[in-house]
């Protein structure tokens, strides 16, 4: 099964109304530009934002985005069809994933169907066979609607001590019902892939799904200026035999997606939107394997400003602001070849996660090691930056 290319695929359904930002690749420039689409075009603003951190910074950077001059470098159809690796020009521009210096932070187990999941990866220890045994159990054993319980309530508390007593207590449920979230560093800042790249899965992993994600765009004042659509790339075996291995399951070469543009926040789409969105996931196989799932974001167990609050605040800082996984409700139970193993990543598996406000972000799996090594870097863009006059 083929990319879709087309930017009808690619855009959200009212994108007449959306101010959507992203990154291109300028061959002529060697370096990475930050773009706008107006109507069918791409428009370098770089002269106006150099970076999009920068933009982000702004007071009003859907303003900006509007009415910002620019500089027409292609349709966007054109640079769509321009984006996979395998049949790139590469003397034509492309499409990049939509951020550059913000940190890459991603928050966890902030949905009760993915905090089973994480406790079964605990429990069986990294091995898929085990976990329908010990989903039943701890089904069982716990018999609560976790959906309802606010994290760090007495209620919340008291099935804390329920499981506790029973034996059953674990790390991820701590995050999940206690007080404190879970955010860590989902990759380095400008490691992160963009529509129609290639993710990656380690060739030591038997156990991996992909996670489809909202991602909030932060400024360095904390202020959720837009967001965008993310996989969060897991694998599951890594995590589940030790949580100190959460580095190595998470942080691989190209594990990180986001895209196809930044929505900026503006008169018709705001934190609200966010709030209620779908966010809808498929995977298609190349053996004729089709998996079909969604995230519903009213099903959050911590708001999403509360999660950015948690990432950025007067303990921690992040100067060029940052891009936060929401994290996921979604995660794959059903077997995909072997009973009892649930499902996993085969390379070649184009994974596509949508939201009507948002867009498509679709990817084909591959090794990380076969994917496109990440040699452009913060001192690269520094560099090209310079050399471009753009600082």
């Amino acid at each position: 099964m083929p990319l879709d290319t087309s930017s009808e695929f690619a855009l959200p359904e009212d994108s007449d109304r959306a101010t959507l930002v992203g990154r291109a690749w300028r061959p002529d420039l060697e370096g990475p530009s930050v773009v706008a689409l107006r109507g069918t075009e791409i428009v370098d603003i770089s002269a106006a934002a150099a970076t999009m951190r920068d933009l982000c910074e702004m007071p009003e950077p859907a303003a900006l985005t509007r009415d910002a001059a620019g500089e027409p470098i292609g349709l966007f159809e054109e640079l769509l069809a321009n984006t996979p690796p395998g049949s790139r020009d590469p003397a034509k521009p492309w499409l990049l994933a939509p951020i550059d210096l913000q940190a890459i932070k991603a928050a966890g187990v902030t949905f009760a169907v993915s905090m089973l999941e994480r406790v079964i990866e605990e429990q069986a220890r990294g091995a898929p066979e085990k976990a329908a045994a010990i989903r039943t159990e701890m089904q069982s054993a716990i018999g609560e609607d976790l959906a309802r319980l606010k994290p760090g309530s007495e209620a919340a508390m008291a099935l804390k001590q329920h499981l506790v007593d029973k034996g059953m207590w674990s790390q991820y449920l701590e995050v999940g019902i206690g007080p404190d979230a879970e955010v860590f560093t989902k990759a380095p800042s400008m490691a992160a892939v963009g529509h129609l790249a290639d993710i990656g899965i380690r060739a030591d992993s038997t156990w991996n799904n992909p996670e489809p994600e909202v991602a909030l765009v932060g400024a360095s004042s904390g202020k959720i200026v837009g967001a965008t659509l993310g996989n969060d790339v897991n694998l599951r075996d890594f995590e589940g035999r030790s949580a100190l291995l959460l580095g190595k399951a998470k942080d691989n070469n190209a594990s990180a997606s986001l895209g196809p543009f930044i929505r900026l926040f503006d008169a018709d789409f705001s934190l609200d939107d966010i709030r209620n969105a779908e966010i809808r996931l498929t995977v298609d196989g190349p053996e004729g394997y089709r998996l079909d799932g969604a995230s519903a974001m009213n099903m959050i167990s911590r708001d999403p400003a509360d999660l950015m609050s948690a990432t950025i605040g007067k303990d921690h800082q992040y100067p060029d602001g940052l891009v936060l996984y929401l994290g996921t409700m979604f995660a794959p139970i059903e077997d995909r070849d072997v009973a009892g193993e649930g499902f996993t990543h085969k390379v070649g598996d184009i994974v596509t996660i949508a939201s009507p406000t948002l867009g498509r972000l679709s990817n084909t799996v591959v090794y990380s090691s076969d994917a496109e090594p990440w040699t452009f870097g913060l001192g690269a863009l520094m560099r090209n930056l310079a050399k471009r006059g753009l600082i």
